[in-house]
């Protein structure tokens, strides 16, 4: 999962949602890109479908941020 972050002030909003989450998250990777005016959140998650798509829509109401995400199995 990619959490692209246009407006940081959402940040905090994005943290508590992850943790409310956080036994589905294996890895997480912060990476800030200022000369882009966005941030990136890279997320590997294991859990069913429902979960996953349940965290990429409450991220994804976030005003300033965007969710895209890639199911294996």
């Amino acid at each position: 999962m990619i959490i692209l972050i246009g407006d940081e002030s959402q940040i905090p909003h994005i943290n508590s949602i992850i943790s409310t989450q956080s036994d589905i998250i294996l890895g997480r990777q912060g990476i800030p890109l200022r000369d882009r005016s966005v941030s990136v959140i890279s997320l590997v998650v294991e859990g069913d479908t429902d979960r996953i798509g349940a965290l990429t829509g409450k991220l994804g109401r976030l005003p300033g941020v965007k969710v895209k995400s890639l199911l294996a199995g």
